[in-house]
């Protein structure tokens, strides 16, 4: 008891002297505070503003796959994963966050228009990304480096004049990975929840490119689901003019014959009359049979096209989602305390030896 009493003593009395001793090297830690915040002052407004846009979606579940999907949520309480959900097809809500990150939907917004609300800015995404877009001082000059030592390329057409998702250029790829890192999705596995994030360094250009990538997804996944309707139907339109051009040549033949052999009485021109008739006949029964598949043929387009809806739509953010300054300034502040305070306690041994 004597000994731990002894060893709690002497922690309270090296506590106290490092206390005493910190206290005494004030003077430091004030400078050290000063020029951390100094530092973290320059970081912070060095970093350029980004803001930050997020689209909600809800998508359409049919009623026939309303069950699967509730067996599915309830299995997924328990930690069972049943199936890919709430659909049949081969996208379903899940996998948007693969299809948004990948390579064809990251070149196909290249193209997409973009523009500053003061006007200034007006562009596509790949010149905006290109050649509109801010760097802290340190990443400019770590970027001057590079192409100082980077042997120059020939001059040509754009990079961007044709891209190849099978094999883009050095440029056009570091131009895709940087607009993965702008556009994010996040899918609620529990509700379907869509969750679109865009963040781009102009608010207006962060709220437009939002809006971009929910049509350019919704417009993806509709063609996936409608591929198949609209292959139908357009193998059923052309079946319909077909069938249209035949009934009506078949009706004129009847018409022309009819008329020429009005006054004759023979049998064989009545037979022949007859079956011309028929064949008109039959051909009409083809055409409107046709022209019903072909209407059941839209609506099965109709049918499959996948509905979403908008629960958040994409607006103008009012503030800039980072960097956050005052997280920045005092994340160097608590470096600098925590610095000098290892540094005073390394030297207080050699203070110590030097009193003994």
């Amino acid at each position: 008891m004597n000994d731990n009493n002894k060893v709690s003593d002497g922690n309270k009395i090296d506590l106290v002297v490092i206390s005493h001793i910190l206290w005494e090297r004030k003077t430091l830690f004030y400078k050290a505070c000063g020029v951390a915040f100094l530092i973290g002052v320059v970081v912070a407004f060095s970093i350029p503003k980004r803001f930050m846009t997020e689209v909600v979606l809800a998508p359409e579940i049919s009623s026939n796959e309303s069950l699967s999907g509730n067996v599915s949520s309830l299995a997924s309480m328990v930690g069972v994963k049943l199936g890919s959900g709430a659909s049949d097809d081969a996208i379903y809500p899940e996998i948007y966050p693969d299809i948004i990150s990948s390579t064809p939907f990251l070149t196909g917004l290249f193209n997409v228009k973009v523009s500053s609300l003061d006007g200034k800015i007006n562009t596509t995404l790949y010149k905006y990304i290109k050649f509109n877009q801010k760097e802290a001082w340190w990443e400019a000059s770590k970027n001057w480096v590079i192409k100082l030592f980077t042997p120059r390329k020939k001059s040509g057409p754009s990079d961007n004049d044709v891209v190849n998702a099978f094999n883009l250029t050095k440029e056009q790829d570091g131009t895709a990975k940087m607009i993965s890192n702008m556009v994010s999705c996040k899918v609620d596995k529990k509700t379907d929840i869509i969750t679109i994030t865009v963040t781009a360094q102009d608010a207006y250009i962060s709220a437009c490119l939002a809006d971009s990538v929910q049509m350019k997804l919704q417009q993806y996944v509709t063609n996936y689901r409608t591929k198949k309707a609209r292959n139908d139907l357009a193998y059923m339109e052309k079946l319909f003019r077909e069938s249209q051009e035949q009934y009506a040549r078949a009706r004129q033949l009847y018409a022309s014959y009819s008329d020429a052999n009005q006054d004759l009485v023979l049998e064989s021109f009545k037979a022949k009359q007859g079956d011309l008739e028929n064949e008109m006949q039959l051909q009409y029964n083809i055409y409107t049979q046709v022209a019903q598949q072909l209407q059941m043929a839209k609506a099965k387009v109709q049918e499959r096209t996948p509905a979403f809806t908008q629960i958040q739509p994409a607006t103008v953010p009012l503030r800039q989602y980072e960097p956050k300054k005052m997280v920045i300034v005092l994340g160097f502040i608590l470096l600098a305390i925590v610095l000098t305070i290892v540094y005073v306690i390394a030297r207080k041994p050699k203070k110590t030896e030097s009193e003994e």
